[in-house]
């Protein structure tokens, strides 16, 4: 009786632990840059590319500006 709970509660902690992995996205290529200006302002970009499970590949690309004094 032992034996087959213990085999039970295996199967169902492997069973969760693949459907757990089965949905995180994987990181591909990240890449981050800043430069700036004259006049003291700070631009940044920061490109991500990421792969799905399922294949898919999803590129992301975030630019921020900030003004002098802001930093």
């Amino acid at each position: 009786m032992k034996r087959q709970l213990f085999v039970i509660c295996a199967a169902t902690a492997i069973a969760a632990v693949s459907f757990l992995q089965v949905g995180c996205d994987r990181e591909v290529s990240k890449s981050q840059s800043s430069s700036m200006s004259r006049d003291g302002t700070v631009k940044s970009k920061e490109k991500t590319v990421t792969q799905s499970p399922d294949g898919t590949v999803t590129k992301t690309e975030e630019s921020k500006t900030t003004p002098p004094g802001n930093r």
